[in-house]
């Protein structure tokens, strides 16, 4: 047998096969059968006709007619599924198993397709260069039939359904008429008609010719459109049998069966429909035959009907009209283009995908109230949603609503991750746009809601780093200005560069946000709660930049990106100083931001090089088209903050990055010779001296000094003339001189350091101690005579109308290096006092007198109050949006204001003066008196009164400008201090300055505690400061307390006199419990006195708020509490009191009585609740301190001031006093300690009983009736010893139950009885007595309690108690009993005893 061939076989084997089955002569297992070409034409085709319709077939022998079942069958999955899947595990074989199939399954018989019906149709020959296109009208029956198999496209329906309608429109002509006919006998209004559908009655429905709101389209069946027609024919032939009545019966039966929802969709639709032919032109509207008369409607009730709907459409028609219009198909004439005959498929219009070519309809207008989306033009400005731009602008686009101009928020989002360029980069230029504007505040009074907050909550900061990565530059440069339109504050920068020349100028606070408590630790144990770097490495960059935007930007690698645009990019100029201006943001936000910044790889070494050099060519233009290679003022800018952030900082700066080579550089060449622009060379050489001064408030680069001695004296003395000319002075010129002179004051407190340090460093004896700085002070020595010149010519200048302006700017700078002068001078070993005295004296009569007296100074004084921060609060309101993320100074609300920080600012004159006032008054005692008409102005007095009882709000926007008017308040007290003693008219305002004072000790900000420190050891204990205790208040007060007669609190104005005579020893107390601060104190009083070589930052420390609590008196008592181990309900734990405990609170009680009685305007910034939560301390602390003689005493004189009525009213026990939940966890507290360690003691009975008012919430009468009913046992408080009204307890009347049977119970069992208790006695009798006969109506289970407490009193056995509360009248402290009563029952109340117990006894009887 012949074997078959295999895969394997190769051509020879396959010829060898060949001949063997030919020699053997078998028969072959497959039959070939030729059929007749097709293609020869009619003759072979009548040929294979005579010899049979044979088709050629293709038979394999051993192959069955049906395949075989498969066992088991293959599942029927996706084969590309299975291939993608396969396990480890499995066998190779057998998957090649599982895909092996059986023959059949891929070979079977093989038919060749029946073709001899199939039509040709030869191509026809015609005159044009391509064949004719075959229409779909040509296989118009083929798509007929193949309507009802598979599925067919939107499209191909939609054409299909046009078709069918076209010819049910021609074979209906006959049913038109009839039903035309048949119009005038049925009423012309259908059954949904009140729909507001488009068939409002038949005469509508014959013109168009069959119903509108039905199509047919979901029969299923090829012909819809004549079913359709003859169910339409049966409702009309129906609603002729009905009348006018049954009609509309049947109607409303309709609506009311019908979902409202499916009436309200079938009323909105409004789909246009032709009548009669398609020739038509324009549509019919239900509203075109709504106006037209209906035949037959003489029905009032259907008229009515229809005026109702005619009435209501004509309420919609303002709103719907432009809808309407937009809805009108496009016509050939309104066509820009028209379409010719010789353009291919153009010969048919289509409205609908020629829509976009026509003009956009004017923008409708919006009757709603509603909030419509914001949007955008090119520059940020928020278009109007009314307005009507022209198209040309490119404003109109495809969105959702193309006749509306401008872009929304979230288009432009969608717009930036385009993949063509120009539309990313328009979108983030836009962006910018708006967030420059959203900056500057222009949104608030047209937008609701934060754009900036918006903006990046929804990613604008992702956004922004995934656009700077763009390989696109442009893309990359708008990213960048779009960084800097959210970072960067340009007016912010500038008041921070016009406050650099002022006292502590270079100082400022970081601009971190507000720090937020993590409440995930609170209750674990301090080894187990996580650090703050821990926390941080946790979060996501969308953590991070949620709360810190710059501290985000930091996490998402933002330097080393910048940081390639500046070294691989090369940016154009706008983008190299938005670059500059991001980073100086950046150093403002932390010395940790400006330690990254430093540490970035090449970030420095790239800017220094490229825009700081040493050598250039000179600019070709005024505006070059590249900043490589040409200095840049923002470059020296940035090392400035960068430096400014700590003296390590600084010395990397100057040390590692060639600072001092800059410095060289920049200070020495004349801007004139710098080969720059004018204002670009003025601003580069001012930012040198800047960055010099900063280095030499630490002490460092002063050997560059002693270098540039010859040049630094010659710009002074070039600017001492450029001020004495009449000729006016730019303000790049102003600025330039201001900061020469700032450096020569650090420098000279540099120098006037130096000996010290150098005693320090041969005392040290191994100890760190810094190293003296390389100047001396015989170098600066020769810069006093110059200045002084100077001085005294800018003030002969403010004479001058013209150098007025130039003259106010440059004293200030004069006047604080004059100041550092002196008060350096008077600690040098070459000291010579009669000179010194000499020349004080001169600068005194012919600078300093002349000055205080000038107008412009008197005019800068009486501004004090309007422009003052503290007194005007709303001042530091936000001009612009704020952002909690983003901290800023808010400075642009402060460009045109008379601020603080305004442009006529009066902070930068007064306070040098007030700082060379008191250093002159401290060096010659003489001079003092000479300054007291300064104080005793009324601008000045005016002032002070208005800080007193000031609440200035603390912000970023307000601290910084606080920060300066503090160190104005604390100059104008000191001077005024040392006036009280020589001068009697200033003596006479002394309670003025001590208010103050004590006012500015709480509001003084971090970085400011060596002021607060030098306020309490100097003038808030100063007894000159209280001449209250001087002219006999003390007696007034004991004569005011007499009326007390209680043994137990004793005179007021004898506590008084003790306090008084106290008053080192309390301030000694308060110092002592300030100690923590001392750190903060060194470092303040370092950086205020100019001591620049243990000078660490100047960055101020992170603002959080105030440096003492607003409740600082009562620090000691606090400490004392937290000190034993307490906590806000806790137990009391036994234990001796530390030493001297009992001497400190006497210190704290008595500086609280002495505030309480004449400065109490000081302590209404403490709410009354935590002054009664404070002074519970004395109770808490021990068992024993309240026991103490002066403590009691001292404490019953507070506690008389607390219940005094103006206090008492305000005292709301309702809200939280701060540092604790609630005030009754501390009542809970004192409860428990009453019960424990009170001994009866009245003053501990006082303030148990105060929180029981009627007022007040009754779960504390309830935990004193229920839980602790066991200490009205010892709870003796007479009712004379009470200081509040007993009426404050009784009324109103009770209306707790569950608190009336407590007092109930309390009196029968005896727990509460009248000589143990009196003052809860009367209040439970005066309450359960209104109770049980009042006849007010009140729900039934009140009125059965009632009922039950009247029978159960009648019933007491007890006659006493019997008595009382059924005779009780009014309570009245000063009777035995504490009340009066009745001597017989009034008849009302006796009629109501006797009706409730009869009613008791005839139930009983039965």
């Amino acid at each position: 047998m012949l074997r078959r061939p295999k895969p394997t076989d190769s051509e020879a084997d396959l010829l060898r096969e060949q001949q063997e089955l030919l020699a053997a002569g078998a028969r072959s297992s497959v039959a070939v059968l030729k059929r007749a070409d097709k293609r020869r034409g009619d003759a072979a085709a009548a040929e294979a006709q005579e010899q049979g319709d044979q088709r050629d077939v293709v038979t394999i022998e051993d192959l069955p007619d049906e395949l075989p079942t498969l066992t088991p069958a293959p599942p029927k999955k996706s084969r590309f599924k299975q291939e993608r899947v396969h396990f480890e595990d499995e066998d190779p074989e057998e998957r090649l198993d599982r895909h092996d199939t059986h023959i059949s399954a891929v070979l079977s018989r093989i038919i060749e397709r029946d073709t001899s019906a199939a039509p040709v149709s030869l191509p026809s020959i015609t005159g044009t260069a391509f064949p004719k296109v075959l229409h779909r009208s040509v296989m118009e029956s083929e798509g007929q039939e193949k309507a009802l198999r598979g599925r067919k496209s939107i499209f191909a329906r939609q054409i299909a359904a046009q078709r069918a309608k076209k010819e049910d429109a021609q074979s209906l002509n006959g049913s038109e008429t009839r039903d035309q006919s048949s119009s005038s006998r049925h009423v012309g209004v259908s059954p949904l008609d009140n729909m507001e559908t488009e068939q409002p009655g038949s005469v509508v429905m014959d013109r168009v010719g069959g119903p509108v709101l039905l199509t047919g389209q979901g029969l299923g069946i090829a012909n819809s459109a004549m079913e359709t027609m003859k169910i339409h024919e049966e409702n009309q032939s129906k609603l002729q049998t009905m009348s006018q009545s049954e009609i509309l019966e049947e109607q409303r039966k309709l609506l009311a069966q019908l979902d409202p929802r499916l009436v309200e969709f079938v009323r909105s639709r409004k789909a246009p429909r032709t009548p009669g032919s398609e020739s038509a032109s324009g549509p019919v509207h239900r509203e075109d035959f709504l106006n037209e008369p209906l035949p037959n409607s003489t029905s009032p009730e259907l008229d009515h009907t229809v005026k109702a709907q005619e009435s209501q459409r004509d309420t919609m028609e303002d709103d719907e009209e432009d809808e309407n219009q937009l809805q009108a198909p496009i016509t050939g004439e309104e066509l820009s283009i028209k379409p010719q005959k010789e353009w291919l498929h153009m010969d048919k219009v289509e409205p609908e995908k020629l829509e976009w070519t026509r003009d956009l309809p004017a923008p409708r207008k919006q009757s709603t109230k509603k909030a419509m989306q914001a949007r955008f033009d090119f520059a940020g400005t928020l278009i109007p949603p009314t307005k009507d731009l022209p198209t040309h602008l490119g404003l109109h686009h495809h969105g959702e609503e193309p006749e509306l101009a401008g872009y929304s928020l979230q288009e432009l989002f969608l717009l930036s991750r385009s993949q063509l360029n120009q539309q990313r980069n328009l979108a983030v230029s836009t962006l910018a746009n708006v967030l420059a504007k959203a900056r500057a505040g222009e949104y608030i009074s047209s937008l609701k809601g934060s754009v900036l907050s918006s903006l990046l909550d929804a990613g604008l900061l992702f956004l922004l780093r995934f656009s700077l990565d763009d390989s696109v530059e442009g893309v990359m440069s708008a990213a960048v200005h779009a960084l800097r339109a959210l970072l960067v504050s340009s007016d912010d920068e500038k008041c921070l560069d016009n406050a650099f020349p002022w006292l502590l100028g270079m100082a400022s606070f970081p601009l971190l946000p507000t720090a937020q408590e993590d409440e995930d630790d609170e209750g674990l144990d301090e080894t187990i709660k996580e650090t703050a770097r821990e926390k941080e490495e946790k979060k996501t960059d969308h953590d991070v930049a949620r709360q810190d935007v710059v501290k985000g930007f930091l996490k998402m690698q933002g330097l080393p990106r910048l940081r390639y645009i500046l070294e691989v990019v090369r940016p154009s100029p706008r983008v190299v100083l938005d670059i500059l201006e991001v980073l100086i943001r950046i150093a403002r936000h932390s010395a940790a931001a400006a330690t990254q910044i430093l540490a970035c790889p090449r970030l420095m070494n790239t800017v220094i090089s490229e825009f700081l050099p040493c050598s250039w060519a000179p600019a070709t233009s005024q505006a070059p088209s590249s900043l490589y290679g040409l200095p840049v003022a923002l470059a020296m800018k940035l090392l400035r903050v960068l430096a400014s952030a700590g003296r390590h900082a600084c010395a990397r700066i100057l040390n590692s990055f060639g600072g001092k080579e800059l410095l060289s550089r920049f200070v020495v060449v004349e801007p004139s010779e710098m080969l720059l622009e004018t204002g670009e060379a003025l601003r580069c050489s001012t930012e040198a001296l800047r960055l010099f001064a900063v280095a030499a408030g630490y002490g460092q680069a002063c050997n560059l000094y002693t270098d540039l001695y010859p040049v630094l004296v010659k710009r002074l003395q070039a600017g001492n003339r450029l001020c004495a000319s009449s000729e006016s002075v730019s303000f790049l010129e102003l600025d330039r001189i201001e900061a020469l002179i700032v450096l020569l004051t650090r420098v000279t407190q540099t120098a006037g350091c130096h000996e010290e340090l150098q005693r320090d460093l041969v005392s040290a004896q191994g100890t760190e101690c810094p190293p003296a700085p390389p100047v001396v002070w015989s170098h600066v020595t020769g810069l006093q005579p110059t200045v002084i010149s100077s001085l005294k010519g800018c003030v002969r200048a403010l004479d001058s109308p013209a150098q007025m302006s130039s003259a106010l700017i440059l004293l200030p700078s004069y006047l604080l290096y004059i100041e550092a002068y002196y008060s350096q001078l008077c600690v040098q070993s070459s000291f010579q006092p009669v000179q010194c005295l000499q020349e004080l004296e001169s600068l005194t009569s012919d600078v300093l007198l002349p000055l205080i007296s000038h107008q412009a100074m008197q005019n800068i004084t009486s501004s004090f109050r309007s422009s003052s921060m503290i007194c005007n609060p709303g001042l530091s309101a936000a001009g612009g949006e704020l952002v909690p993320s983003l901290p800023s100074l808010g400075c642009s609300r402060l460009k045109t204001s008379s601020t603080m920080a305004g442009p006529s600012t009066p902070l930068s004159l007064p306070t040098p003066l007030l700082y060379l006032l008191n250093t002159i008054s401290s060096i010659h005692k003489g001079l003092i008196k000479k300054f007291s008409h300064l104080i005793l102005s009324d601008s000045v007095l005016s002032y002070l009164r208005s800080c007193i009882g000031a609440k200035p709000s603390v912000s970023h926007m307000s601290a910084w400008i606080l920060h300066h008017e503090h160190h104005l308040l604390y100059l104008l007290l000191r001077l005024a201090h040392k006036l009280v003693p020589v001068d009697p008219e200033v003596a006479k305002h002394a309670a003025l300055f001590h208010q103050v004072s004590l006012a500015l000790v709480s509001w003084l900000l971090p970085g400011s505690e060596y002021l607060a420190h030098e306020l309490m050891s100097v003038m808030t204990f100063c007894h000159s400061l209280l001449p209250e205790g001087v002219h006999g208040e003390t007696e007034v007060a004991a004569l005011a307390e007499m009326q007390l007669k209680d043994r137990t609190s004793p005179a007021v104005g004898a506590l008084l006199r003790d306090a008084l005579q106290h008053l080192p020893s309390i301030r000694g107390c308060y110092l002592t419990h300030l100690a923590h601060l001392e750190s903060s104190v060194l470092s303040s009083r370092d950086r205020y006195l100019g001591r620049t070589p243990f000078v660490c930052s100047h960055l101020l420390p992170e603002l959080t708020g105030p440096s003492l609590p607003s409740d600082w008196p009562f620090l000691p008592l606090i400490s004392l509490y937290e000190r034993m181990g307490l906590s806000a309900g806790g137990e009391q734990q036994v234990e001796s009191l530390p030493a001297g405990s009992v001497q400190s609170v006497t210190h704290c009680l008595q500086w609280l009585l002495v505030l309480e009685s004449w400065r109490e305007q000081v302590l209404t910034v403490v709410p009354p609740v935590a002054k009664l939560a404070r002074l519970a301390c004395v109770f808490l602390c021990s068992s024993d301190l309240f026991l103490e003689r002066p403590v009691q005493e001292l404490t019953w004189a507070l506690f008389h001031g607390l219940t005094r009525p103006a206090q008492l009213e305000a005292l709301d026990l309702g809200s939280p006093p701060p540092g604790l939940a609630s005030f009754h966890d501390l009542y809970s507290a004192l409860l428990a300690q009453y019960e424990a360690v009170s001994f009866g003691d009245p003053l501990f009975g006082c303030f148990m009983l105060l929180p029981l008012q009627r007022r007040y919430s009754v779960t504390m009468r309830l935990a004193v009736f229920g839980e602790h009913v066991g200490m009205m046992r010892f709870l003796g408080v007479s009712l004379q010893q009470l200081p509040i009204p007993l009426e404050k307890f009784t009324s109103p009347m009770e209306d707790s139950l569950p608190l009336l049977r407590l007092y109930f119970r309390a009196l029968v069992t005896g727990a509460l009885k009248r000589n143990w208790c009196p003052v809860l006695y009367v209040v439970a009798v005066a309450h359960l007595n209104a109770f049980i006969f009042s006849q007010d109506e009140v729900a039934e289970e009140k009125e059965v309690a009632r009922q039950g407490l009247l029978r159960k009193t009648y019933f007491l056995t007890d006659e006493v108690l019997k008595k009382h509360l059924l005779l009780f009248r009014l309570p009245q402290k000063n009777s035995e009993l504490g009340f009066s009563t009745y001597e017989e029952l009034p008849p009302i109340r006796a009629r109501r005893l006797e009706s409730i117990v009869e009613t008791k006894k005839k139930g009983g009887e039965r």
